[in-house]
């Protein structure tokens, strides 16, 4: 019985040391990756913010708050139809920015299609990949940072300029008992396209600036605290400036009007419900990565001194002439 204990410990042992690296070579790669039917919602806001009154005689004025929803659908179908072409796994993320105005009222909607690898998070360029129906190549991250993100500084996609620029990596943080990474990222004035989809009924966007000389410009303070282990923020923060310039702003001081202007921040509840999905995730991709293979190792080495110590003590007491 002693030396049927002790192979089935050994059997044991042998298999706790082979799974530990399996584990972390071959099985967390291939799992460790964003699905592709995730949906998501974001509300944040800019309290005490400046918006442009386009009923009111087009004139900035000091309003409460202004609400920003976000929300990010994985679009499986359209996963399946690239990861065909591409030969890996493709996330596919259509999202909806949706800008409310202290009336309630839509101010801009600004539509998305981000296409990115499901393991290392790197953008996939095909066709459907767009701004607010305008044709993009991304370059660098957006939404999401990778897996084990490392302390440096990464490129990241602003959608508004449709351009990438650095986000530097500023240092560690503790996000509510959470060891994060710090990131900020400023994007000068720049010229960028107008929202497709604006408050006045019967303007198209597009003939703006052709028929009246106006311009939009825009700049963003944007910064990130972000769990290294799953890549996702916990927290952002945006300083966000708009203007018209020329055209119908000629009038106003130095040729400019400001269309907003606001500290934008995750409205509380979201921001608790985001930290604990984070944290959730976290501790799944540590399990799979970190305290499985390392559990495992220490558990192999204890089973296989088990096996060793009850072979040697069956072998004793046979040379002792008592049957094991």
């Amino acid at each position: 019985m002693r030396r049927r204990a002790s192979l089935v410990l050994l059997a044991l042992a042998v298999f706790c040391a082979a799974l530990a690296p399996l584990l972390r070579w071959y099985a967390y790669p291939r799992l460790a990756k964003i699905p592709p039917g995730q949906y998501q919602e974001m509300v944040l806001e800019a309290k005490d913010a400046t918006l442009l009154d386009y009923a009111g005689g087009m004139q900035p004025k000091k309003v409460d708050k202004v609400t920003i929803v976000q929300t990010l659908k994985g679009n499986v179908e359209a996963s399946r139809e690239v990861e065909a072409d591409a030969g890996k796994d493709v996330v596919v993320w259509d999202t909806l920015t949706y800008i409310i105005g202290p009336d309630g009222k839509m101010v801009s909607r600004i539509p998305e299609r981000y296409l990115f690898d499901a393991h290392t998070q790197d953008p996939v360029h095909a066709t459907g990949e767009m701004v607010d129906g305008d044709p993009v190549t991304r370059e660098g991250i957006e939404f999401k940072w990778p897996f084990f993100t490392e302390p440096r500084d990464y490129l990241y996609f602003d959608a508004q300029t449709r351009t990438s620029s650095p986000i530097h990596y500023v240092g560690p943080r503790t996000y509510r008992g959470m060891e994060v990474y710090y990131f900020e990222q400023t994007v000068p004035w720049t010229k960028v396209p107008m929202p497709k989809k604006m408050p006045i009924e019967g303007i198209d966007p597009a003939t703006i600036e052709q028929t009246t000389g106006t311009t939009l410009w825009y700049t963003v303070k944007a910064r990130f605290w972000v769990d290294p282990v799953t890549g996702a923020p916990v927290n952002a923060e945006q300083d966000i400036q708009q203007e018209m310039r020329g055209g119908i702003a000629a009038s106003a001081p130095e040729g400019r009007l400001t269309a907003f202007a606001g500290h934008v921040t995750i409205r509380p509840d979201y921001a608790k419900y985001t930290f604990d999905l984070v944290a959730s995730n976290r501790t799944k991709v540590l399990a799979l990565h970190t305290y499985a293979p390392a559990g495992l190792a220490p558990v192999g080495l204890a089973l296989l001194a088990a096996a060793l110590w009850l072979e040697a003590r069956g072998r004793r007491r046979e040379e002792d002439g008592v049957s094991a």
